[in-house]
């Protein structure tokens, strides 16, 4: 028994009244582990979700016995992290890491320790982990394991490090983020001591990988509470890692159409939309080139014309600082740049807009307009959404009738245009294209054969 179980006996009186149901065969890897002589608890997230009533994603094993000893005890393990004492173990093509207790060493890239030390003690391993929350053990003969008070800081919602924030945050600076990720994930707030420690040495995050970043960004601002950017903003982060947000948190808005600040406007409307990473994203930087144009009026009145343009070109350049992938580009600038696109609300508008916007996009908007008309004033709130809810109408009726508003749908090819006209591939005959295109978008009963081949012979 080492030393350290007498720490474990101090919550038995918490741990009788928590009972995690633990998968089948998670209980197998760890009763297996146990009929070998050794230690084994399911730790960390899965834990933490467990306690909240959610469904963890994956669950975590941590071990007294070595990565050669969890070898020894399965037929079937991948060497997925042995040097950090990792081993995953495969049930039914199904893998579960299990990582030996251990103890870091100096963490020399601000990612992983330089080296580790397997230890004996279930405390020492829970000791170097980020969180309180994330610092629970559990297996079905000790109960919970809770040393540094998880549960306490989960029925007072509060995120906290382990021991020293500056230490934890020393160690990897992303946990920084982290903090604010599960802010946002679960709705607490952050500890004054961890807050205070990230104020401080926010700067390290600039030693982080843009992936990284980027990973804990999404998770933030697809969570239940994508507003907890604001502690990103008020502990320094956003500086290091978005400053363009920054300068819109100070932004004012001194306009009829407005009650927030541009950066409360932006929180808000990302509160407004569902948890969708594409229109998360859009939300996060529809104005964020707003700064860059405001002007003011004789009536001191804030305008911001011009600024779908400039956000999009900025979320673009952000995008790939941050090394979003190329479809993530695609969609969230182009959502950013006709988000404050006027349609009209009558079938050749609305075809029109399509056409313009894209088949893929302009779905899509619906959901981006209306989120940003709810974070603005309630000044011609109705009328604006009045105006939505038409072109809405319209756009249904535009597609269940499956009316011509692009190429594909046209009743003629570039094929037929060659054999028709003796036209010859190339920019004449992609205009050509074109231009019927628009002639069947003012009229979709013009979209046949005969009409279109006859128009075309005009256009020319």
């Amino acid at each position: 028994m080492p030393g350290s179980m007498t720490r474990y006996y101090e919550i038995r009186r918490r741990a009788d009244t928590v009972i995690i149901q633990l998968p089948e065969k998670v209980r197998y890897i760890i009763g297996s582990i146990r009929k070998a002589g050794y230690e084994a608890f399911a730790v960390g997230g899965c834990i933490r979700d467990s306690v909240l009533g959610r469904e963890p994603d994956d669950w975590d094993i941590t071990t007294s016995a070595t990565p050669r000893q969890v070898k020894g005890i399965f037929g079937h393990t991948i060497d997925t992290g042995i040097q950090h004492g990792t081993v995953t173990v495969m049930l039914e093509r199904e893998g579960f890491e299990v990582t030996t207790y251990r103890i870091d060493g100096k963490y020399e890239d601000g990612r992983h320790p330089k080296e580790v030390t397997f230890t004996p003690s279930l405390f020492e391993d829970l000791k170097r982990r980020d969180f309180t929350i994330n610092a629970m053990a559990y297996n079905d003969e000790a109960g919970l394991v809770d040393v540094f008070g998880g549960i306490d800081d989960i029925k007072r919602k509060v995120i906290r490090c382990v021991g020293e924030p500056k230490e934890r945050f020393g160690e990897d600076a992303l946990r920084m983020m982290r903090a604010v990720r599960f802010s946002g994930q679960l709705g607490y707030e952050i500890e004054a001591n961890t807050a205070g420690a990230i104020r401080e040495l926010n700067t390290n995050l600039k030693y982080v990988s843009a992936e990284r970043i980027q990973t804990e960004l999404v998770k933030l601002v697809t969570s239940p509470h994508p507003e907890k950017l604001r502690l990103a903003y008020e502990t320094g982060i956003t500086q290091v890692i978005l400053p363009e947000f920054d300068i819109c948190m100070k932004t004012d808005q001194n306009n009829p159409h407005h009650c927030y600040k541009v950066g409360e406007h932006i929180l808000k409307s990302m509160e407004e939309i569902e948890p969708d990473k594409m229109l998360r994203l859009a939300m996060l930087f529809h104005d964020i080139g707003k700064p860059k144009k405001i002007t003011l009026d004789e009536k001191g009145i804030h305008h911001f014309h011009g600024h779908p343009a400039v956000s999009s070109e900025m979320a673009r350049d952000i995008l790939k600082r941050l090394k979003f992938d190329n479809r993530t580009i695609y969609f969230v600038t182009k959502l950013v740049k006709y988000h404050d696109y006027d349609v009209k609300p009558d079938p050749a508008g609305v075809r029109r807009a399509i056409l313009k916007t894209g088949e893929d996009i302009f779905p899509l908007l619906f959901q981006v307009k209306a989120a940003d008309i709810r974070a603005q004033s309630a000044y011609m709130r109705e009328e604006k959404e009045e105006k939505l809810k038409a072109v809405y109408q319209v756009y249904h009726q535009i597609i269940s009738e499956k009316q011509c508003v692009s190429l594909k749908d046209l009743a003629v090819t570039g094929k037929d245009l060659i054999e028709e006209t003796g036209m010859q591939a190339g920019p004449e005959l992609g205009e050509a294209l074109k231009k019927l295109l628009d002639f069947v978008v003012e009229d979709p009963s013009r979209n046949k054969r005969e009409i279109l081949l006859k128009a075309v012979k005009e256009f020319q």
